[in-house]
């Protein structure tokens, strides 16, 4: 199967078809209630990556998030990027607020077609999203659309990003257990908790293979879809999903690409996940048989005490081998030719007839958050 197109392909082979309208999400209000206070909760997070042209490593496909280590982002070379291919990520504090903001980005392969490095979107709009999260002064906090919009207000005034479109999505988590998520495209997210999945993200699709993106289109390009027909699809920020969700201890939130869910369905990653919160005694069963959190989970997801010439791997931390588990997972499943995956599934539903088995060789980028509880209480405010 060819990699996944660009809205402008997608176009030229289904000029007819108008794009689905994005879904409305009513406003919501809210009865003033009286302030209160809740369990702070810190987050464990890492992130877990590899190419598809490239091999795992134990110590350069992992990096682990340190809130301590406050250092500016800024926009990387190409030099320094992780070895994720088009794959992109970021994991920031969020100003001085206690939140944190994480997000996955995937470079649209399509425009590899144009003599465009996708990677040079994702990448650059991951690092613009950390600089404004970072730099926020706040005091409301910030949302991941308006996150999502400043990263890419940033690319398309970057004289050096010429072309290119990526797929998104990013969260912000509060120390409260509050957390927004904003979706565009086929990137995703899945929350669980104690051996159960609690929420999950839809992909949103243009049509098969070609999902809602942000894009920067030269003006040639314009003018040429302008006049040889096939119009430019123009997805933007405002367009994302966007979901709530609050977070307990012992919770587990996975941020990933298209490469991990059209190779692994919903109830593979939750396998991996409970089996190694089970084993580490982050989860375990109690008396009863229902399952509990251990009330020493932060010592598992806490990065452990520099020694001089140690070099964190994919073993530091249970975040970090959640990730790394579930990124090889992905990873092999997509060379399997006989496997009946997410992605084969979806071919025959759009090209009916069509016998399609096995996985799907992409990029693959996992970032997993897991929530515990420090015993310290945070003050919530009332919602009007």
């Amino acid at each position: 199967m060819p990699y996944k197109q660009t809205v402008q392909h997608y176009h030229q082979q289904q000029q007819q078809q108008q794009p689905p309208q994005n879904p409305q999400y009513p406003q919501q209000t809210f009865a003033p209630q009286p302030p209160s206070s809740i369990p702070r909760l810190n987050y464990g997070v890492a992130a877990a990556f590899v190419g598809k042209d490239q091999a795992w490593h134990a110590t350069r496909s992992i990096f682990h998030f340190n809130p301590y280590h406050r250092i500016q982002p800024t926009k990387k070379p190409a030099s320094q990027r992780p070895p994720s291919g088009h794959d992109a990520f970021f994991i920031t504090p969020v100003g001085d607020t206690g939140s944190i903001a994480v997000g996955v980005a995937d470079g649209v392969g399509g425009w590899v077609d144009s003599g465009v490095d996708p990677a040079d979107f994702s990448h650059a709009f991951c690092d613009y999203m950390a600089m404004a999260a970072f730099g926020y002064p706040g005091p409301e906090l910030i949302t991941p659309k308006t996150l999502m919009q400043k990263g890419y207000d940033a690319v398309c005034n970057d004289k050096a990003i010429s072309a290119g479109g990526s797929t998104a999505v990013v969260g912000v988590a509060q120390p409260n257990g509050s957390v927004e998520i904003a979706n565009l495209g086929d990137s995703g997210y899945i929350h669980l908790r104690l051996g159960a999945v609690h929420a999950f993200s839809e992909a949103q699709q243009h049509g098969f293979n070609t999902p809602y993106q942000l894009s920067v289109v030269p003006p040639s390009m314009a003018a040429r879809m302008a006049t040889y027909g096939g119009a430019h699809l123009s997805d933007l920020p405002r367009n994302a999903d966007v979901s709530r969700h609050e977070m307990r201890s012992g919770d587990v939130l996975v941020f990933a690409s298209d490469g991990v869910w059209d190779n692994m369905f919903n109830e593979d990653i939750l396998k991996i996940v409970s089996k190694m919160m089970m084993a580490s005694g982050a989860w375990f069963a109690g008396p009863d048989g229902a399952m509990a959190v251990s009330p020493s989970i932060g010592e598992l997801t806490k990065l452990p005490e520099p020694r001089e010439g140690q070099i964190l791997d994919s073993r530091s931390t249970l975040q970090s081998l959640v990730a790394s588990r579930i990124a090889l997972t992905a990873k092999s499943n997509s060379v399997e030719k006989r496997r009946d995956s997410p992605f084969a599934q979806a071919v025959r539903r759009a090209r009916k007839g069509q016998q399609w088995l096995g996985g799907k060789v992409d990029d693959i980028m996992v970032v997993v958050l897991i929530a515990s509880q420090d015993g310290s209480m945070t003050a919530v405010k009332p919602r009007l």
